[in-house]
């Protein structure tokens, strides 16, 4: 059995704090070269799903209220005033999510359930944030990989808890993810 300790090493490297001089503008010249940035779903007042939430019912979710369908929409004018070339964009199964790719980037969203929430399920965060790791990591292109989750998944694989509607943008570095910077729209 393959050693766990180059695997530990390197998501241990990927998860310490950016350094510093990691700016925004760095962060935001990193998707014009094909990077990859982790979307927080827009603003959606609460905390967690109502009982009884099931995906693919909207009426059974948290959902955007009009101040994150607006910021959903000033993501997309942002990632587009910055001259970003998106080559796709995934999403959570959620509505919130799902509402935020489409009002960012209308017509270009695919559900990806390696980015549905773990927050009530954490039995299948390492698994899953495994998954969306690969995903991650496999992305080559061309242009830049947008993918809109929630918080816990982006904090698996960050390191990071955003805010609503932020982004962690990230570089492949090997087997790692590092991060390079924080968007906001």
């Amino acid at each position: 059995m393959p050693s766990p300790f180059p695997r530990r090493a390197a998501l241990a490297l990927a998860l310490l704090p950016f350094p510093a001089a990691a700016t925004e503008a760095a962060a935001w010249d990193a998707l014009r070269t094909g990077g990859i940035v982790l979307f927080r779903h827009a603003q959606a007042p609460g905390f967690g799903d109502p009982p009884g939430m099931r995906l693919g019912d909207c009426a059974t979710q948290r959902n955007l209220d009009e101040a994150g369908r607006d910021q959903a929409r000033r993501i997309g004018a942002a990632v587009r005033g910055r001259g970003v070339a998106v080559g796709g964009v995934l999403a959570s199964a959620w509505c919130r999510t799902l509402e935020t790719a489409e009002l960012a980037f209308p017509g270009r969203v695919r559900a990806e359930p390696a980015f549905n929430s773990f927050f009530d399920d954490r039995a299948s965060a390492a698994a899953q944030t495994e998954a969306a790791r690969a995903i991650l990591l496999g992305w080559a292109g061309p242009g830049a990989l947008v993918a809109v989750t929630h918080q816990v998944n982006i904090t698996a694989l960050s390191g990071i808890h955003p805010a609503s509607g932020e982004g962690v943008v990230l570089r492949r570095a090997g087997d790692a993810l590092v991060v390079v910077g924080r968007i906001t729209a």
